[in-house]
């Protein structure tokens, strides 16, 4: 069973990063359907998806914050991240290492990686622990401390976490896997 601290935690976190990716991507549309297109993942002219997939994240991150929509909106942002991963795994295993990753937004031209697939399978599984039984208790004054400070700290951590795996060196190439 899942703590309701740890639960609220990681629903918070997983709210500022779908709102997050959707604002990036509403912010230049233009630009993120052609980086969908790209991809190369989707039959011609899906192109005009790209507005639902940034709705779908808005959507997500409303619905995980709702308790009547969290179930269903941590399947969808685990399907989301899923999908994420397979196209960026399709396109590693194309070849095609040179396509912007799409996740930092439109200022953002960072090439596909595969830490960016463990990445995304490993927040899909997070997100589906939110889906986890919670304990029954009432959520205290300090528990605030340890949603609030907890949903910062792990943003800022994973903002980090991405940023330096995004400029990995050269001399790591471990982490971007075979040329």
């Amino acid at each position: 069973m899942v703590d309701p601290a740890i639960g609220v935690l990681l629903v918070g976190c997983f709210a500022v990063l779908f709102a997050s990716a959707a604002l990036h991507k509403l912010r230049d549309l233009p630009q993120f359907t052609e980086v969908l297109r790209a991809y190369r993942v989707l039959p011609e002219g899906a192109g005009r998806l790209a507005p639902l997939v940034a709705l779908a994240e808005a959507a997500v991150a409303l619905g995980l914050v709702v308790p009547a929509a969290r179930f269903g909106a941590a399947l969808g942002g685990a399907a989301l991240l899923l999908a994420y991963a397979a196209a960026i795994a399709v396109n590693l295993g194309r070849g095609r290492r040179d396509l912007a990753c799409g996740c930092g937004g439109p200022d953002d031209a960072r090439p596909i990686a595969p830490w960016m697939v463990a990445r995304n399978l490993t927040l899909a599984l997070l997100l589906l622990m939110t889906l986890l039984a919670w304990k029954t208790r009432p959520l205290q004054p300090t528990d605030a401390l340890t949603v609030g400070g907890g949903t910062v700290i792990a943003t800022l951590l994973y903002a980090c976490l991405d940023r330096l795996l995004g400029r990995v060196p050269p001399w790591s190439a471990a982490l971007k896997g075979p040329p």
